[in-house]
């Protein structure tokens, strides 16, 4: 009887955990596919709420100094405008040069790599003797001649091209001035609107906690990134590497990116050494100081800096580099960090986000590591063994599992 009323009690309940399970994966799947159908309007966006979160801190500075919101937010989104158009034109002139030089660089990079070739084709040789000698080739009818469309050059194509990134940018910059002059006043209206005054004042509290990690977080990544570039740019000169000053833009530019930006960084440097040096040696020299720099900054002055506070679970930041890129591209890539940054943020000052904090977190070293992992397990062993004993009349052993 008793388990009949158990069954009848706990068949609805776990119904209930199945329907809001589906209803979950219905919603986020939705989402998934609205993010990735209309992408080109939600990037500009979600890049102007990085770019916000980012530039807040200045405006709320100069607000301190009764300097009006909407003005502090036009110069400081200005100068953070200028300063993206001098790095592009620092860049643009190298860039140029290394695009003009591409046939001859082509060209050095196919001597080079003509040993490589002529052991590949001899080992393709190899094997297919030893395929005439098992049996007679089939022979195979000749491949048609590749048909080449017809291409049209006028303005109307460049026009087109140049139009939905116009578009962008400028919704971009829009949307950045209007977060930034908004700034917590208009996040307290909107947040008023949805939730009473208890929890309104607890989410303005969450988003501006937000505002403060992410924007420190990118500031200090910033001042890091500015002296490996500055690194990088000496040691290349010292090695005598072209143009050295863009491989340190790159190298700062990228290494925003975690894993992937350093990885490009030095496959770059290595293909560029490889092109001008002739001897093996100073190209193993480039690539291995950028190494030992990169080293020294992921190691040790990144965790002194930044702090174990928003470290993120390496193979998290790699899932959401990968499905970032998939979903958005670059722009998915670039978002990719801060969003999970602001994640572990939320999950750290919300009521209930201690299961979600420790699932992004790192890879915990030290020895609370079980009991940390035991809170976040439902003692499904416990309830397991005390019906076990109830069905049997005995009273279950508490000593060991309060323990």
């Amino acid at each position: 009887m008793s388990d009949t009323t158990s069954a009848d009690r706990s068949g609805p309940a776990a119904m209930n955990v199945r329907q809001i399970t589906a209803a979950k994966l219905l919603v986020f799947g939705a989402l998934g596919l609205l993010l990735y159908v209309a992408h080109q309007a939600f990037i500009p966006i979600a890049l102007a709420l990085l770019a916000a979160l980012i530039l807040s801190g200045p405006v709320e500075t100069l607000l301190r100094f009764r300097i009006p919101r909407s003005l502090s937010a036009t110069v400081i989104l200005i100068v953070f405008l200028a300063a993206t158009a001098g790095l592009v034109d620092m860049m643009w002139a190298p860039a140029q040069q290394w695009y003009s030089s591409a046939p001859a660089t082509m060209k050095i990079i196919k001597r080079k790599l003509l040993p490589a070739v002529k052991f590949m084709s001899r080992v393709e040789e190899i094997r297919a003797s030893a395929g005439n000698i098992t049996g007679a080739a089939i022979p195979t009818a000749p491949a048609p001649a590749p048909v080449v469309a017809k291409t049209d050059d006028s303005p109307v194509l460049i026009l087109n091209a140049t139009r939905g990134v116009m578009v962008s940018v400028l919704t971009f910059v829009i949307v950045t001035l209007f977060l930034l002059a908004g700034g917590p006043p208009m996040c307290a209206r909107m947040t008023a609107a949805f939730v009473d005054d208890l929890n309104a004042a607890h989410v303005l509290d969450v988003i501006e906690k937000v505002r403060k990690e992410v924007g420190r977080f990118y500031v200090t990544t910033t001042v890091i990134n500015v002296a490996l570039g500055l690194a990088t740019t000496g040691i290349m000169m010292l090695l005598g590497m072209p143009t050295p000053y863009l491989w340190g833009i790159i190298a700062a530019t990228l290494n925003f990116i975690p894993y992937a930006g350093p990885a490009t960084t030095l496959i770059i440097v290595t293909i560029v050494a490889a092109v001008t040096f002739d001897k093996l040696g100073q190209v193993a020299a480039v690539s291995a100081s950028y190494l030992a720099v990169t080293a020294v900054e992921g190691q040790i002055i990144q965790p002194l800096f930044v702090g174990r506070r928003l470290e993120v679970n390496p193979l998290l930041i790699f899932l959401a580099l990968w499905f970032g890129g998939l979903f958005w591209g670059i722009a998915g890539v670039i978002l990719a960090t801060p969003t999970l940054v602001a994640l572990k943020v939320i999950a750290d000052n919300a009521l209930s986000g201690k299961a979600l904090s420790e699932f992004l977190g790192p890879n915990d070293q030290t020895p609370n590591k079980r009991s940390g992992l035991q809170r976040l397990v439902p003692p499904i062993r416990r309830k397991s063994q005390s019906e076990m004993t109830a069905s049997q009349g005995q009273t279950p052993p508490t000593s060991g599992l309060q323990n």
